[in-house]
């Protein structure tokens, strides 16, 4: 069966740019991967298909010689027409785009620059901060490029010299009959340069082990799950690569009164028998102090009272939500004899007349006798 054409497998035009194709193959390879496809052999087929797309058409040279020659230029087995030793570079494959997906990653292809690592800080915040911001300051371990080299990790006053097999190039060229193919250069790893006195400090790494400290503002109405991004503030590139970058993870721990749901504020509020049956004022907490709440006569335990504009501030729109009181009615307790002698009075005062003074009452226990009527008929 003849090959499909690699853009075809992948699902991108030929003028498709490196990153589109990276993105274009971690949606494939989230969908096909062996973990997720639980041993269907056909499906195995199409992942290693939509990978060795993948490898071809992100290898400058391969992807010029397939443009070229078709599959003929890059198959291994067509000798002088080919790239010969074959096989997919997959530790590239799985360094990239795997390492993200499950925890994988199984060591890439070594560039002469690369850059720093991302770093994650997870920051915990209680309700009232997340809600109005904070400036707070973080200690972050991580790479740092070494003061005494200046990074280059070479011994203070020498440099790195440039590799003399691939000039500087960090990757060297051999012929197979037609064709040029690169590869790392191996006496240099892909730097391009050699430290032949390296730094004492960092031992010719170029970076070293330190704590940072950072000045964070988290703005006012981020949510658990936020992230704020510091560009820079991550692990040292190597051989003066750009840094990576830190995101600070937002946690907002629970609340003893709150809850929260987007930019809306939850709360539950005790009411007296007395305050429910003939109505009054309460005072209800929110996070700008106790206000007023009007409870009109008769009200029953799990009504919700709507507070405009006591929520959170959305972050992001700079709409503000609102506080929901959810009243619940609460019983007496330590009654004195007295008291206990004043509510069987009031309880003998309304027997007989639940449908004018506890509806909700009468409609239940209604219902349950025609329940138990419609049982034995």
């Amino acid at each position: 069966m003849s090959k499909r054409d690699y853009y075809e497998v992948l699902g991108v035009g030929k003028s498709a740019t490196e990153r589109e194709i990276k993105k274009a193959y971690k949606k494939l390879a989230m969908k096909y991967h062996p973990d997720r496809t639980q041993g269907d052999k056909s499906l195995e087929e199409k992942f290693k298909e939509i990978q060795e797309a993948y490898e071809i058409l992100t290898d400058d040279n391969k992807r010029a010689a397939y443009d070229q020659y078709g599959h003929a230029g890059v198959d291994p087995n067509r000798g002088a027409g080919g790239f010969g030793g074959g096989g997919a570079d997959f530790g590239d494959i799985f360094g990239d785009v795997f390492g993200d997906i499950f925890g994988g990653g199984r060591g890439g292809r070594q560039s002469r620059a690369r850059q720093g690592a991302d770093l994650r800080y997870n920051l915990e915040m209680t309700l009232e901060e997340a809600v109005r911001g904070k400036e707070v300051e973080i200690r972050v371990p991580t790479l740092v490029e070494c003061e005494v080299c200046d990074g280059s990790g070479a011994k203070k006053g020498t440099s790195p010299t440039t590799c003399p097999t691939c000039k500087g190039a960090g990757q060297v060229q051999m012929r197979q009959g037609f064709f040029a193919v690169q590869q790392t250069c191996p006496t240099c790893s892909g730097k391009g340069k050699i430290i032949s006195d390296p730094c004492s400090s960092c031992r010719g790494q170029g970076r070293v082990e330190k704590t940072k400290t950072l000045s964070v503002k988290v703005p006012a109405g981020v949510d658990t799950g936020d992230r704020i991004r510091l560009s820079g503030e991550g692990e040292a590139g190597e051989n003066g690569a750009p840094a990576g970058d830190l995101y600070v993870q937002v946690n907002v721990r629970d609340h003893d009164i709150f809850t929260r749901d987007g930019n809306n504020l939850y709360c539950e509020v005790p009411l007296s028998f007395t305050t429910a049956a003939l109505g009054g004022e309460i005072e209800v907490p929110t996070l700008d102090g106790k206000v007023k709440l009007k409870i009109s006569s008769e009200t029953q335990t799990g009504k919700m009272f709507r507070m405009r504009g006591k929520g959170v501030k959305s972050v992001r729109t700079g709409a503000v939500g609102d506080l929901i009181c959810k009243v619940v009615l609460e019983t007496p307790v330590n009654l004195s004899s007295k008291q206990r002698e004043i509510l069987q009075e009031f309880e003998a005062s309304i027997t007989g007349s639940a449908a004018k003074h506890s509806p909700k009452e009468k409609g239940f226990f209604d219902g349950v006798k025609k329940f138990f009527d419609d049982l034995t008929n």
